[in-house]
């Protein structure tokens, strides 16, 4: 994995947006080019890593819903 599409990835985990997740946007190339394009677009805005990860995870966390993200939760204790 490139080293800035590794720091996405930590930075998003940081921002408690699930692994698997990560897993399957990063494994779309278009997934993976529309995350990086936000990325970028949101750094030349001015804000730091920090905001952009946390801007980015909101958004991925909303649009899977609670339930989803519980669903993940009750997998990973199994």
């Amino acid at each position: 994995m490139k080293i800035k599409n590794l720091n996405m990835y930590q930075r998003l985990r940081d921002f408690q947006v699930p692994a698997a997740v990560l897993d399957e946007i990063f494994a779309n190339n278009d997934d993976l080019e529309t995350l990086s394009q936000s990325w970028q677009a949101l750094g030349k805005e001015g804000l730091c890593e920090d905001e952009v990860a946390e801007s980015i995870a909101k958004v991925i966390l909303d649009e899977l819903g609670d339930d989803f993200i519980q669903s993940l939760s009750v997998l990973d204790e199994k």
